[in-house]
């Protein structure tokens, strides 16, 4: 077996980059490979080596484990690139994402993949997703890129119009959906059988079986017997009403259709259990919990634990160096995978990984219901790339005036007004070309 070297970009995102290398060691093909943690933060890429350092020991793997602040250095050679990154952070990125559109009257649960939110986390993380990839045209043309980075389908598209890199997004939503269901229903997820298509967070289970068998009346006994969780009363409610299970959780989904989140409608807060802020709040939690969790880590002491993970970056990895066929779920562009969604847009399909790479299967034509909520989806992800590529700041405008949670609850001048506002506000992580006229970053 070749030793192949396995670049983390964002490797300061430590519990995260602790579970894809925990996952990566487990396999013996991978036990000697060389991973090469690279952030810019200097401090959590330490942390982040020492982890990894304490992983590689309690498996008794062999890795080679580097870490470097150098991108140029940790992508020189690599053969997979895992991408991990938040440009601009939680702080002044993901604050600033709230605090304007809360202001201007407009609620959100997560904003990282649709939404204003979406849309302006995609302008500042686009440009920097680029140019990373020109450094792998350069340094490490042949590698798999391996995107975590939300906005999933946007940041996707993105580098597979600018680029040349081979890109695959990577999302567990299709596997902690089947999970949950799988509780619900009563019913071992190893049993299950399921076929998923459509874009990311927005993709549907179109079948849904043991050994041939249709689960979904018993989804439906669910529903007849009061059995919903409350934590997942919006996708009950859309399943009712579209007729398949859509794979992303009810905190984020509710912000991406006009029908949950409604100013001066707070009884269809409580009888969703809508989230409201709940990503700062996740994120607020984090970060107060994360210096005891830090300490605990490091600490030679206590026995760190390793388990497997349902993320699927490692058994890409696997299938591709040893040539072992698996089915996982990749985000690509849509090329005919799904034949009633647009060509030129990016889907979320069942992909074949061997040695070959990552090859999405064909899915053919879906419910044409489920096609129309997609494209509202599509429309906003693909005007929000356009704007990036071609500097065309009035297409920011038309993505959220096309987005359906921000038109339900803004008019035309006020969309205007605080899409301005943002991008004044995220200042140099805007692209230059995106930046109003006169007016100071």
């Amino acid at each position: 077996m070749r030793t192949p070297k396995i670049t983390f970009i964002g490797a300061g995102s430590t519990v995260f980059a602790k579970n894809l290398i925990g996952d990566l060691l487990s396999y013996p093909e991978l036990a000697h490979a060389r991973l090469c943690l690279f952030d810019i933060n200097e401090k959590r890429l330490a942390e982040s080596e020492i982890v990894a350092r304490r992983i590689n020991q309690a498996l008794g793997t062999h890795a080679t484990i580097e870490a470097v602040t150098d991108r140029a250095r940790a992508l020189d050679g690599a053969d997979y690139a895992i991408n991990m990154i938040q440009v601009a952070g939680y702080r002044p990125g993901t604050t600033t994402d709230f605090d304007l559109p809360k202001r201007a009257g407009l609620d959100q649960t997560i904003a990282d993949t649709l939404g204003i939110g979406g849309i302006m986390r995609a302008i500042r993380t686009i440009p920097v997703l680029i140019d990373m990839a020109r450094d792998m045209e350069r340094l490490c043309p042949d590698v798999m890129h391996l995107n975590y980075v939300n906005p999933m389908a946007m940041n996707c598209l993105g580098l597979n119009r600018a680029t040349k890199i081979r890109t695959v997004g990577l999302c567990h939503s299709v596997r902690h959906t089947a999970g949950e269901l799988a509780a619900d229903i009563g019913v071992p997820v190893e049993e299950i059988d399921y076929l998923v298509a459509g874009v990311n967070h927005v993709a549907f289970y179109l079948k849904f079986e043991r050994d041939g068998q249709d689960l979904y009346p018993l989804i439906d006994k669910v529903i007849a017997e009061d059995r919903i969780p409350d934590f997942n009363r919006v996708r009950y409610d859309v399943y009712k009403n579209f007729g398949h299970f859509v794979t992303e959780s009810s905190e984020h989904f509710a912000e991406y259709v006009p029908w949950y989140i409604k100013q001066g409608r707070p009884d269809l807060i409580e009888k969703f259990n809508i989230p409201l802020d709940e990503y700062p709040r996740r994120c607020e939690a984090q970060i107060a919990h994360w210096e005891g969790q830090s300490a605990e880590l490091k600490d030679p002491s206590k026995p760190i634990k390793v388990r497997r993970s349902v993320e699927y970056g490692s058994e890409i990895i696997h299938s591709m160096e040893t040539g072992q066929p698996r089915v996982v779920y990749g985000n690509v562009m849509n090329d005919g995978a799904i034949s009633n969604l647009p060509a030129d847009c990016c889907v979320e399909v069942p992909c074949l990984v061997d040695r070959q790479g990552v090859t999405p299967t064909r899915v053919g034509e879906i419910p044409m219901q489920l096609a129309a909520l997609m494209q509202t989806q599509v429309n906003v992800q693909k005007l929000t790339v356009e704007a990036v590529l071609t500097g065309r700041r009035d297409h920011v405008l038309h993505a959220a005036l096309l987005d359906p949670h921000t038109a339900a609850e803004l008019d035309t001048a006020q969309i205007a007004k605080l899409v301005d506002d943002l991008l004044d506000a995220h200042g140099d992580f805007i692209p230059e070309t995106l930046r109003r006229v006169g007016k100071a970053a």
